[in-house]
């Protein structure tokens, strides 16, 4: 048995039970159960069907989602989150070269590296160079002037913790960042890449070791492990190449506004929703989220 969730994203609300029933109807599906009206819906379905992928691509033409996964949607005790294009919807590290004023290079490159043209590692040490003896004041300015969080974080945090859960925030990004986003959102922990400074000013270097995508992968398997979980018990969220393993070996992975090469490398994506998506893929419905 698997289930099928359809969503839009909040502010299109394109969805009506005729459109869903066409689709259930189709596939011999189970009850359609309405999750936010006009905005998600779930129903189950017997077995994968041949003609899931151009189903799912006329639904993309309409700037709607759907996931298709095995059993039943229900609630995941842990959440573990990528950061940037994530949670929220800069690069910091390409806000922090723009203000250095390599900021078209710098963008090139990160593009570059999230789509996995090019090693993770060898890309954050490239562009962490070019910030050498830029003050250590321009983090302050990006978080005060530049930083936004991505629509539906807050409360993919909020009504998971509110319900038990536990979040860690997981970046190839840095502390200071990292620090700020898992404050105001409310993750349970951070972890990040340390950039090196004296007197003020950044040396061009990153600490090691690299936060990249083994450690992602990793943090996951200590986190859930330390807690007492499985994997299974795990949605994560990312967008990018060094997200892939993570996104992977959780019971519930989603590519959320991804790079192409990783929408194509993993079933579950998020395209068009906000991230209040990855709460309906849980099963939740509207009526039980919580404001942050």
């Amino acid at each position: 048995m698997y289930t099928v969730t359809i969503l839009s994203h909040p502010e299109h609300r394109p969805l009506t039970t005729g459109k869903i029933a066409m689709t259930r109807d189709h596939w011999q599906g189970g009850e359609i159960t309405w999750l936010a009206e006009n905005e998600a819906a779930s129903f189950s379905i017997p077995a994968l069907p041949d003609d899931q992928l151009q189903v799912w691509q006329d639904y993309q033409s309409e700037k709607i989602d759907m996931v298709i996964q095995p059993g039943y949607a229900s609630p995941k005790a842990m959440l573990i989150a990528d950061m940037d294009s994530t949670m929220i919807e800069q690069e910091c590290l390409d806000e922090m070269a723009e203000l250095a004023g390599v900021g078209d290079y710098v963008r090139q490159v990160t593009t570059r590296a999230m789509n996995g043209e090019i090693g993770f590692e060898d890309a954050l040490k490239e562009r962490v160079a070019l910030l050498k003896g830029q003050s250590v004041n321009i983090v302050d300015q990006i978080i005060t002037s530049r930083l936004t969080f991505m629509p539906g974080g807050a409360t993919l945090l909020a009504t998971m913790r509110g319900h038990g859960g536990y979040a860690a925030l997981v970046s190839g990004g840095f502390t200071p960042f990292t620090g700020y986003v898992a404050e105001q959102l409310g993750f349970d922990e951070h972890h990040g890449n340390r950039l090196l400074e004296t007197d003020g000013v950044f040396t061009g270097a990153v600490a090691s070791p690299i936060q990249g995508k083994d450690a992602k992968l990793q943090a996951l398997m200590r986190i859930s492990s330390r807690l007492g979980l499985s994997a299974d018990d795990v949605i994560a969220v990312g967008d990018g190449a060094n997200d892939l393993d993570m996104i992977a070996a959780a019971g519930l992975g989603v590519a959320f506004h991804a790079k192409p090469a990783v929408a194509a490398a993993t079933p579950y994506c998020v395209n068009h929703g906000d991230l209040t998506a990855l709460l309906y893929l849980q099963g939740y419905h509207k009526a039980a989220f919580i404001s942050a």
